[in-house]
């Protein structure tokens, strides 16, 4: 099995803050649960060559 690649990433305090909560919420560290929401954006793209959101760039409604 390979190794882990280490990522350096910056984050918002908000938006740590709000996968944190989540990651809680899932039972998962803040770095499984990144890393879960990357593998499902890319099994998602795979599946039909789209990315999750088709209004990816758009700003969102929630303040992060």
């Amino acid at each position: 099995m390979a190794a882990k690649k280490q990522v350096p990433l910056r984050l918002s305090e908000k938006l740590y803050d709000a996968i944190a909560q989540w990651a809680e919420d899932d039972f998962r560290s803040v770095n499984g649960q990144i890393e879960y929401l990357l593998t499902e954006c890319v099994r998602q793209r795979k599946k039909n060559g789209k990315y999750v959101s088709e209004h990816l760039d758009e700003p969102l409604e929630i303040d992060i």
